[in-house]
């Protein structure tokens, strides 16, 4: 299943029919059109809100453009596995083991006897003269199966049926059984009719009649056993038309049930900062042994007014096979690049960089000394290093991988008190994107962070070449800017220690001095003490 989410703030979708994703990948498609996929090679069913839960384990997937009729921005592919754990609960959830048990066997047997033959007809009031009850005493529904049909736009389900039946008699003292083996099998279909857009349907319900078995689970006397005999001979004509017309309607309404459910799935809003993410199914299809749903997405502000339509992909989807994973999830990259852009404003980041980082704050300062070493004596205890990140990131795939692209500016500031920065550096880098879930949160995690280009923008040391910091410049950024974006605060010693100052962003960090968890004095520097600060302050 694939999503894009941005740093640790999440594309939150409610998935929790398709579970927990524990890693997940993206992969290009040729020509240059990216989009965001995943495969998924372990399923666990369990316990859920919608009635399945999957725990998943995802790899990266690259795959090839193919051309298809539909420009979908996504398509769910619902592999035989989701199909059958998803059906199975529908079925449980409809009680269809009780219609089983409930099957009218005595009275079938008795309206319809012989095949009306009146001759035989005698024989076999007769016989079951002597049966005093008829009723299924256990019923299960074993494994389903989900297979392609001759018509390659077809799915069959087989649903195997094992019963225990048993009747009465005063011929003998004990329950006379016999078990009954059969399977259901209906076809999934297209409905293209005129009264709607197209869906899928479940039509065609009967039994095997290969699949019908019945058998005596304990001899009796020879009486007993000649009667036990007609009774199944009875019913062997009587039990397809009961499933046929007991079970059959359940099992569509499970289907039902189902397909309403994968609907309403698709449609869970995915939040996007205050914008949130939406999907509409433009069309289903069948391929193979899977459902495919073809979907459009739109992109939607605070207020719920659309402000950006997905329904045409720029370059048609590439749709890759499911090799064993129970489904896939393919959403073209302009989707996800407005996800990215939606999830990750500028923002503005200050560290105190002594005492949130000593020994970073340590080498920065050696290595300014080798530029300018009267530069570097000025670094006090109060260092001030500030990250500005600018528009929004860029998400690209790169042979395989996805990666965010981000510009920042970052500038070092000698201690608190000063009001120019030693020098500002413009830096474009970029960080592989990796996702995961945390609980029902679909999470897109950035790993590691490179410093691709460093330009001088601005310096009060005098001109330098800027590769000489590239090495501590990018542990200030994988330190400071990606805990951050991945939602970990400075991923250092807790915030609420009194002794440190912070690698917040500014509006966190005035809410944080507004609810007293920042101390205006901590490490001795006031909140007034910087001109950034000051403005902060003025905020407040």
């Amino acid at each position: 299943m694939t999503f894009t989410v941005q740093g640790g703030r999440t594309i939150r979708k409610r998935y929790k029919e398709f579970g927990e994703l524990t890693s997940f990948g993206l992969g290009a498609s040729a020509g240059g059109h990216g989009l965001a996929s995943s495969t998924c090679s372990s399923l666990t069913p369990g316990k859920m809100a919608g009635p399945w839960t999957f725990t998943l384990l995802c790899g990266l997937l690259a795959t090839t453009l193919i051309q298809a009729t539909l420009s979908p921005t996504a398509v769910l592919i619902l592999g035989p596995k989701v199909i059958k754990e998803k059906l199975t609960q529908e079925l449980k959830d409809h009680n269809a083991t009780s219609i089983l048990q409930q099957l009218p066997l005595l009275g079938t047997i008795q309206e319809q006897p012989a095949g009306g033959i009146p001759v035989l007809g005698s024989v076999v009031n007769t016989i079951l003269k002597y049966v005093i009850w008829l009723k299924v005493t256990t019923a299960n529904i074993l494994q389903l199966q989900v297979k392609p049909s001759a018509n390659d736009k077809e799915l069959l389900v087989k649903i195997p049926l094992d019963m225990v039946a048993g009747f009465n008699t005063p011929l003998v003292k004990t329950i006379v059984e016999f078990h009954m083996e059969t399977e259901a099998q209906a076809i999934v279909r297209m409905d293209t009719s005129a009264s709607g857009p197209t869906r899928l349907v479940l039509s065609d319900c009967a039994t095997s009649d290969e699949s019908l078995r019945v058998q005596l689970l304990h001899k009796f006397s020879f009486l007993v056993n000649a009667l036990a005999k007609e009774v199944m001979n009875l019913l062997v004509p009587a039990l397809p038309n009961l499933v046929k017309n007991q079970l059959c309607p359940v099992i569509k309404a499970s289907f039902n049930g189902m397909y309403a459910d994968l609907l309403q799935l698709v449609k869970v809003p995915i939040s996007l900062s205050t914008d949130r993410l939406e999907f509409d199914l433009l069309s289903p299809a069948i391929k193979g042994d899977t459902i495919q749903l073809y979907l459009g997405a739109k992109l939607l502000d605070s207020q719920g007014k659309v402000t950006k339509w997905f329904n045409n992909s720029a370059a048609s989807l590439a749709v890759p096979s499911l090799d064993n994973a129970p489904f896939s999830f393919i959403v073209s990259q302009d989707v996800v690049k407005a996800a990215v852009a939606a999830m990750l404003p500028p923002e503005e980041f200050i560290v105190l960089l002594d005492s949130v980082l000593p020994e970073i704050a340590r080498r920065l300062k050696s290595s300014i000394g080798l530029i300018n070493e009267k530069a570097a004596d000025k670094l006090g205890s109060t260092q001030i290093v500030k990250i500005l990140t600018q528009d929004t990131p860029e998400f690209f795939t790169d042979q395989g991988h996805a990666r965010v692209a981000q510009l920042i500016v970052l500038e070092v500031f000698a201690s608190s008190e000063a009001l120019r920065p030693l020098f500002t550096l413009g830096i474009e880098a970029s960080s592989e994107a990796q996702f995961y879930t945390k609980g029902d949160e679909l999470i897109l995690n950035l790993n590691n962070i490179s410093s691709d280009r460093i330009q001088l923008m601005n310096s009060g040391i005098g001109w330098f070449q800027p590769d000489v910091l590239k090495n501590i410049i990018t542990e200030i950024i994988l330190s400071v800017l990606l805990p951050n974006q991945n939602g970990w605060p400075c991923a250092y010693p807790s915030l609420l220690v009194e002794t440190q100052l912070y690698c917040l962003p500014v509006k966190t960090w005035m809410a944080a001095i507004r609810e007293g968890w920042v101390p205006a004095g901590s490490v001795g520097v006031s909140s007034t003490d910087h001109p950034t600060l000051q403005s902060i302050n003025t905020c407040l």
